[in-house]
């Protein structure tokens, strides 16, 4: 498996060219930077300078930057260089599977937010970006938004983004579906129920893509489902106008679904969706699980770090999803070259792919 999965990343996968703002005549080449980023990422919660003593003996190059040397070069980043490099790399991706069917199957994608770990320490002087959870605790936590290829095709991370104190989720969708209609077709949009905005669905309607997100189930919604519940129907579809403002309003649909085997014996045993293309794309909310799935493999990725600095802790983020799109995308071409065929579960593993990693780019 491991000599077949060697044999496609030799081909098919090319690895991302980022790049530094660095002078002439450095000392260090630029790619012993990427190859410890690289490095970073493959060991669980390492930190750069630690990373950098052991990545020393473990490097075939005669010289590697130190943790500090690392951490400066990455500080000078904009989030926006960041988001650029990550873009175009994903482009590569996307290009080296170009004639590969399951690169690019009806777009379904979906957005959402993560948080990093809570934050403990003082966030002064930073509470624009160490912002709440997503729940209503009393604690900390970086986030950063995603758009992520689901369903049919193989789940690469086609754009991320920081997300601030401030900021709407209307503009959070729009910036992402703009990068992800630059990448790849996009047909059907999968949210969580934090982007059950009218104007967020009104936005993606005018875009001509279809929707389906949860609905925060208000009293109306609570007391359908206690009629569907006394009724024991599982299913129901009605038409709702959301206003939208003035005299403007935008028109969907509500999907009441009774859930299996629920512990709940009230209307809570409903769940209730918003879509603008009926129950026929409710059953690709489902794909979205891969989304939490692949956020646990993506926090495995990141390098460690207790730095506030909003750019560096987002590089972090945003190489981790490339290192996941990479073993994503490996995991593809191997199976289909084995089998002819793709199914979601990898056979690949992630340490597999990490291995040829570390050979490609000199480690080990």
């Amino acid at each position: 498996m491991l000599e077949q999965a060697e044999k496609i990343t030799d081909r098919r996968i090319v690895f991302p060219v980022f790049s530094l703002d660095r002078g002439d005549g450095c000392e260090i080449h630029e790619n012993a930077y990427w190859d410890l980023q690289t490095y970073l990422g493959l060991r669980e919660s390492l930190a750069a300078n630690e990373g950098a003593r052991s990545f020393v003996h473990e490097s075939t190059r005669e010289r590697t930057p130190l943790g500090h040397a690392h951490r400066e070069q990455l500080h000078d980043l904009s989030i926006e260089q960041i988001r650029e490099m990550y873009r175009q790399a994903v482009r590569q991706l996307l290009d080296e599977g170009a004639e590969t069917e399951e690169f690019f199957r009806p777009g379904v994608v979906a957005i959402d937010i993560t948080e990093a770990d809570p934050f403990t320490g003082d966030r002064t002087g930073h509470e624009d970006e160490i912002i709440g959870t997503k729940e209503n605790t009393n604690k900390y936590a970086y986030q950063w938004a995603t758009v992520q290829l689901v369903g049919n095709a193989v789940p690469i991370v086609l754009d991320a983004r920081p997300v601030r104190r401030g900021e709407s989720r209307e503009e959070i969708v729009k910036n992402l579906l703009d990068s992800a209609e630059d990448l790849v077709r996009v047909d059907n949009v999968l949210m969580d129920r934090e982007f059950d905005s009218q104007h967020i669905l009104e936005m993606i309607s005018q875009r001509g893509l279809s929707y389906v997100v949860p609905k925060r189930m208000q009293t109306s919604e609570k007391a359908r489902a206690k009629r569907l519940l006394q009724r024991d129907q599982d299913r129901y579809e009605t038409d709702r106008k959301l206003h939208l403002g003035n005299t403007e309003s935008h028109q969907t649909t509500l999907i009441y679904r009774r859930k299996e085997d629920s512990e709940h014996d009230d209307c809570r045993q409903y769940s209730v969706f918003i879509s603008n293309c009926g129950r026929g794309h409710l059953t690709e909310y489902g794909y979205r699980w891969e989304i939490e799935s692949g956020f646990n493999s993506i926090k495995w990725f990141m390098t460690a770090t207790t730095s506030k600095d909003f750019g560096l802790r987002f590089f972090y983020f945003v190489f981790a999803c490339l290192l996941y799109s990479v073993w994503r995308a490996v995991d593809l071409l191997v199976q289909l070259e084995l089998t002819g065929e793709y199914e979601h579960a990898p056979i690949v593993t992630a340490d597999n792919t990490l291995t040829l990693l570390k050979k490609e780019t000199g480690i080990g």
